[in-house]
């Protein structure tokens, strides 16, 4: 095997392993004039174009977060104009979850900024302060600052929903 095939491989085979935090990244940022699809494909499309460069001083999955996250904040930064859209066909996993606190929760997350949502999302995927930090590119005070005024608002927004 030659030496791009052999990292076209390598590649493909990460992005398997990891489609789960590709997904669940996308997810937190999909509304109806941009669905999951397209925000996959922009970021896997980022991830092949940084692969090359990566260095191996982080775990393959923090570096995804890394550019996952990057990629959905500019996608909405920037708007879908001049992005190509070239239709893929996937089997997206429908997100159900029964319990209507949970519900009621992505609601509220639904509601905060983009950056906000990143924090959360991490958060919620158990990420340290210390992981967080290091694929947001804050510092471990700022991430913890921030993650304590996000559960503030969020309960600020669900006590004045419930009013």
């Amino acid at each position: 095997m030659t030496l791009r095939k052999e990292s076209d491989a390598q590649f493909l085979d990460m992005i398997r392993q990891n489609e789960g935090i590709i997904f669940k990244v996308a997810s937190f940022y999909v509304d109806k004039e941009n669905p999951i699809s397209d925000l996959y494909q922009e970021i896997v499309l980022n991830l092949w174009k940084a692969y090359p460069s990566f260095r191996g001083e982080s775990k393959y999955s923090t570096w995804i977060y890394r550019i996952a996250l990057n990629t959905c904040v500019s996608f909405y930064r920037r708007g879908k104009k001049n992005i190509p859209y070239v239709d893929i066909t996937m089997d997206i996993p429908e997100i159900t979850e029964s319990n209507d606190q949970i519900q009621e929760l992505y609601r509220l997350i639904g509601r905060l900024g983009k950056i906000e949502r990143a924090l959360v999302l991490l958060y919620l995927d158990d990420k340290s302060y210390k992981e967080i930090a290091d694929i947001t590119g804050l510092s471990v005070t700022n991430v913890a600052t921030k993650l304590s005024r996000i559960k503030e608002k969020l309960r600020f927004m669900s006590n004045n929903d419930n009013n």
